[in-house]
């Protein structure tokens, strides 16, 4: 499991790529999760600019201009950025479950 100090350099490994962007879609490859991600999610964030990245405990909190979404790695999560162009955005690994799609191409995995 993800401890305090791995969960503190993901969120200072993503911040940076993300905040200020828009997203423009969400993929959700599996919806069969321990806890159930909403179906639409996609819908829910499309146009979202993310405002803020945040960690409290082992959860990382991103604020959005009309709510916030909350990520827990679970027990080996990670998360990674790919850039427009990546050939890794076409073929993702089995356990990575959603793809946040920002407007500029970057992919939050």
């Amino acid at each position: 499991m993800p401890e305090l100090p791995e969960v503190e350099t993901t969120l200072r490994g993503i911040a940076p790529h993300i905040q200020g962007k828009k997203v423009a879609d969400v993929v959700l490859r599996q919806t069969r999760l321990r806890w159930q991600i909403n179906p639409n999610l996609a819908e829910i964030l499309a146009g979202q600019e993310v405002l803020s990245c945040r960690r409290r405990a082992k959860y990382l909190i991103i604020g959005f201009e009309t709510g916030t979404l909350l990520i827990h790695l679970g027990m080996s999560g990670s998360l990674r950025i790919f850039t427009c162009g990546d050939a890794r955005i076409e073929h993702p690994d089995k356990h990575d479950h959603v793809d946040m799609v920002f407007a500029d191409g970057t992919v939050l995995r």
